[in-house]
C-alpha cells in the first residue's frame, strides 16, 4: 500500500515478581523513524496488579510507567535520556530490563499514522 513507511513496536510488561514469571501489558512504545514518530501510551490495571503481587504498591509502579512515556515524548522531565535522539530513546525504552517495568521483544510493521497505529497496538495489547 502507497504511503506505509515501517515502524518498530514493543509492548511494555509489568513483572511484579520475577521468580513467578507472571506478566501483564501495561504500554505500548511505538517508532516510526520515516515518519520521525516515538510515543508511548500506557495504563497500569491496579486491580491486576494486586491479584498478582498484593504487596506491590500501584502508587510505586505508575511513576515508571509515568517516565517511558515523558522519555518517548523527549519531555526534559524525563531526564537525561528524554533529551537523546528518538532512536536512541526507542532503544533504551525497549532494551532488556531487570525492573519491574520489562519491554517485551520488538515487533514491525507498516503505517501511514503512526499515532493512529499505537492507539490500535493499545487497545488490542493493553486495553481489557
Amino acid at each position: 500500500m502507497p504511503g506505509r513507511e515501517p515502524f518498530q513496536y514493543a509492548a511494555l510488561r509489568i513483572v511484579p515478581r520475577v521468580e513467578r514469571g507472571e506478566a501483564f501489558n501495561a504500554g505500548v512504545v511505538l517508532f516510526c523513524r520515516p515518519l520521525r514518530f516515538l510515543g508511548a501510551r500506557t495504563r497500569l490495571d491496579d486491580a491486576l496488579l494486586r491479584a498478582l503481587a498484593p504487596g506491590c504498591d500501584p502508587a510505586a509502579v505508575k511513576p515508571h510507567l509515568d517516565a517511558v512515556e515523558r522519555i518517548a515524548a523527549g519531555d526534559p522531565a524525563g531526564g537525561p535520556i528524554a533529551r537523546m535522539p528518538a532512536s536512541e530513546r526507542f532503544h533504551w525504552l525497549v532494551a532488556p530490563a531487570s525492573t519491574i517495568v520489562q519491554p517485551g521483544p520488538v515487533h514491525t510493521g507498516l503505517t501511514d499514522d503512526p499515532g493512529d497505529e499505537l492507539e490500535r497496538l493499545f487497545g488490542s495489547l493493553v486495553e481489557r
